[in-house]
This record gives structure tokens, sequence and C-alpha cells, in this order.
């Protein structure tokens, strides 16, 4: 029988291939393209990828504290206006992510458990929800990018279509 498991390097590199998309997303955004909205109840552009940062920001706790908790609201509103600030803050966040990943053992990646609203998985299954969670923001923003005429860039037609 063949081993079909992947090694924690393995999901480490995966993870930042679909993290990296982020970066090129944000190479294609100006300031005003963070004000555009659709049609209905919908978030600017920059509130949904401050919610992309925030996910991204509850996640990197569970990785380090075992736990998800949802609801803690980044306190600089610039990030919604200002690609700048967005770029560092997201710069920070992928650091920290890459830190706590790095800092698990391989036992503790494969077997710890994270405690989530309704359930536990373990760290490695955190990471994969996680990585869809991206896809899932990706899936908007390429909405968002439609709505402003411009194209997906880089790897995203490959990646998101």
């Amino acid at each position: 029988m063949n081993d079909t498991s992947i090694s924690q390097q393995q999901m480490f590199e995966l993870y930042e291939m679909v993290r990296s998309l982020r970066d090129e997303l944000l190479d294609v955004l100006t300031d005003d393209d963070l004000a555009a909205t659709l049609p209905g109840e919908n978030p600017t552009f920059g509130a949904m990828l401050r919610e992309l940062g925030e996910t991204q920001a509850a996640y990197l706790e569970s990785f380090k504290t075992f736990t998800l908790t949802w609801g803690v609201r980044y306190g600089d509103d610039a990030v919604e206006t200002d690609i700048e600030a967005l770029r560092m803050w997201f710069a920070q966040l992928d650091a920290d992510v890459l830190a706590a990943l790095k800092a698990l053992s391989p036992e503790d990646f494969a077997g710890k458990i994270v405690k989530r609203d309704g359930f536990e998985i373990p760290v490695q299954n955190n990471l994969l929800v996680y990585r869809e969670a991206l896809f899932i923001a990706y899936g908007k923003a390429a909405v968002y990018l439609k709505a402003i005429s411009k194209p997906l860039p880089g790897r995203w037609p490959l990646w998101i279509g």
C-alpha cells in the first residue's frame, strides 16, 4: 500500500502557494479599488479584505492557543482604504502565522487538537480549513475584480478561475 499522506513541510509549502495568491491580488489593487462596492448590502472591497485579515488573525491565534475564536476586530480602519497599510498588516500576519506553524513539533501538528465552535480538529486539519477559507475569500475577491473591470492577476486564472 502506498503512503499518500502529506508531510508537515509539504503542507506548509502548499499553504504558502495558496497564501501567496493574496500578494498577487494586493499587487494590482489601488486605494481607489478598496472603495469598490457591489450591489446590495455588501462590504467595500477593502472591508472584505479586512475580514480576510481578521480571519487570518483568528487562525493565527488558533495555531498558538489551540482555540479558534471569532469576532476579534482589527483596530486600524486604514486597512480598508490604504493598500500599503493593508499590505503591511498582511505581511505581519503572514510572518506570525509561519512562525506559529514552524514552532509546532510534528507530533503537535498531527495530533494537537484545536477547539472550534461546536467541534474539535487536529492542527493539521485546522490548517486545511484555513486554506479553504482563503479560497472562499479569493472567490469573493474575484467578483470584486470583475466588478471593477480588472483581470485576475498572476496565477489566479489557474488557481481561482
